[in-house]
């Protein structure tokens, strides 16, 4: 994929998608303006098992929940974005 206006982001997992990905925080280069389920497919395109958490998993950009969907976010570099998977038991 060519991104002709891309920058790069802190990617940050907690819980199970730490484990899922197998690291806690890296970066990865992005298109600068991207819907947020895009990002979530970019993400999952580097660590695939994260998949399985698809319709459990909270996004947060720059500490702002994001809803997984057509929300249009303009990333700035060096923003974070946080896999926060649900919180097990209740």
């Amino acid at each position: 994929t060519v991104t002709l206006c891309g920058t790069t982001v802190s990617v940050l997992y907690f819980a199970r998608s730490a484990e899922l990905a197998g690291l806690r925080c890296e970066t990865l280069s992005v298109p600068r303006e991207i819907t947020s389920l895009q990002l979530w497919e970019e993400i999952v395109k580097v660590h695939p098992r994260l998949a399985v958490i698809r319709d459990q998993v909270i996004f947060a950009v720059r500490q702002e929940y994001v809803h997984l969907g057509d929300q249009l976010l303009v990333l700035q570099p060096g923003d974070e974005v946080a896999i926060i998977p649900p919180i097990s038991g209740g």
